[in-house]
């Protein structure tokens, strides 16, 4: 017993040894080979999940080969291997279709870039600023800090509203008849000029929106960034609201403003 087993340890320990050492080279040429490529695709200015996944395909690519070689080094029959982890991959890719399907829509979306971090969507029913767009999922960010994530395959197929990085204010604010209305205009005017969050362009809209029972219906859409939005709804609501009350336009029992 004892000189069988120093007869294997002297026919397969160097073969062993051999294929160790080719696996480690394996293991640091695959992480060079993920630099390497990850430096070529700066250049190209891909979405940070792409090019995480074009460095983690060079990786493995290249550590598959140092495998091979380490395998065929110690007498491995790799037909019956391959065949093996073909059947074992079908099965795996069935009970992991969930998430194949996000990762193949997740690249559908990276390709098509149909949004990009920071702009500010509406889809599947929830809305929120783009935090960060990975292969699985988009990530959502709320005025109130809380998070969304979003999985790809609810995301692709779907009707999407992206605002981009600015959002438009839906002001209103209902005068009397018999006030000044040209006067009202340019005191909001004034106020969304002197809003520093109100961007310079789009040009703001500011006109009349309708008629009503109690008076005449202003419409002020100022243009701000998304960061901003929740913030300029209540300044500009209430300097409007003082404005007009400091000219005397509105009086304070009909006065009604609504974002």
């Amino acid at each position: 017993m004892h000189e069988q087993m120093l007869g294997i340890a002297v026919t397969y320990g160097p073969r062993v040894l051999v294929a160790a050492l080719m696996l480690l080279g394996g293991y640091f040429a695959g992480h060079w080979a993920a630099a390497a490529t990850g430096r070529r695709l700066e250049r190209y200015q891909l979405e940070l999940p792409l090019r995480a996944l074009l460095e983690s395909a060079a990786r493995v690519l290249v550590f598959g080969l140092f495998l091979i070689m380490a395998l065929q080094n110690i007498g491995v029959e790799l037909w019956p291997l391959i065949a093996g982890l073909g059947v074992a991959g079908a099965a795996v890719a069935l009970a992991m279709q969930g998430l194949l399907g996000n990762v193949a829509a997740g690249l559908t979306i990276i390709f098509s870039k149909p949004f990009r971090v920071g702009d500010y969507v509406s889809i599947v029913g929830v809305h929120g600023e783009v935090l960060e767009i990975r292969l699985s999922s988009t990530t959502l960010g709320h005025a109130d800090l809380s998070r969304v994530v979003v999985p790809n395959r609810k995301i692709v197929g779907e009707i999407l509203h992206n605002y981009g990085g600015i959002r438009q204010l839906a002001i209103e604010v209902t005068i009397p008849y018999e006030a000044d209305v040209d006067d009202a205009l340019d005191t909001a005017r004034a106020v969304l000029r002197a809003n520093s969050r109100v961007l310079r362009d789009p040009i703001p809209g500011v006109g009349v929106a309708r008629l009503v029972d109690t008076g005449v219906t202003l419409s002020i859409t100022p243009w701000v960034a998304v960061t901003d939005y929740g913030a300029a709804n209540g300044e500009i609501n209430q300097a409007v609201l003082a404005a007009f009350r400091n000219r005397k336009i509105v009086r304070e029992s009909r006065a009604h403003l609504a974002a």
